[in-house]
């Protein structure tokens, strides 16, 4: 039985059975109350922009961006590609074509690991920025056409650029379907492949290249 001496109850006191009756002597509830606190995994830094400064942060960054080229403001993959061709042209006649092939393999490889992690820099997809695998696909092209000349290599690098920037079967399916290092370096790889085919075709029916 209450007293006069008791005293009265606070009239902002925490009800029984409240969430609030559980912590005593805090007057309000915090506004983290009832919410899971967010892992800290789950918070993900936001995407960067492909800029001079980004490609500058990390050597695999500049590998990805075609040592700037692909900062081109217009068709990157077209001044990737273009890069491709005079780098090998300045490259390739003091390897042989051991060397050589080592080197594009060598390439191939850093690039799936190079462009992976670009790309996830960049957002994620396939930042149009990323122009390696242009790079290593039009030597690859250029190696195999060898010896030709300039016609021919011309001729090589238009149709390389209509299977891959067209995006013709099947390299738009790979496109598609086929994301981070491995995906971005394939389509390549696939239309440097169609253009030997149609080349070597050529070569056989009509021998007009050799």
């Amino acid at each position: 039985m209450a007293t006069s001496d008791d005293p009265a109850p606070r009239a902002d006191a925490p009800r029984p059975g409240t969430a609030l009756a559980t912590v005593h002597g805090q007057g309000r509830a915090s506004p983290r109350a009832g919410r899971p606190e967010a892992a800290a995994g789950d918070v993900q830094p936001p995407p960067r922009r492909a800029s001079a400064p980004f490609m500058r942060s990390h050597p695999l960054h500049l590998l990805s961006l075609g040592f700037g080229t692909g900062l081109a403001p217009l068709a990157p993959g077209l001044v990737g590609s273009l890069f491709g061709w005079l780098s090998f042209a300045a490259f390739a006649p003091r390897l042989s074509p051991a060397a050589t092939l080592a080197l594009i393999a060598l390439g191939l490889v850093l690039g799936v690991i190079a462009t992976g992690r670009t790309a996830r820099a960049l957002g994620g997809g396939r930042p149009r920025a990323i122009v390696w695998d242009h790079v290593v696909a039009i030597w690859l092209v250029m190696l195999l056409v060898t010896p030709a000349t300039f016609s021919q290599q011309l001729a090589a690098f238009v149709l390389f650029r209509l299977f891959d920037g067209g995006k013709l079967p099947p390299v738009r399916h790979i496109d598609r379907r086929l994301k981070a290092g491995f995906g971005i370096m394939l389509d390549d790889l696939v239309a440097a492949f169609l253009t030997l085919l149609v080349i070597a075709t050529w070569r056989a029916l009509f021998s007009p290249l050799r």
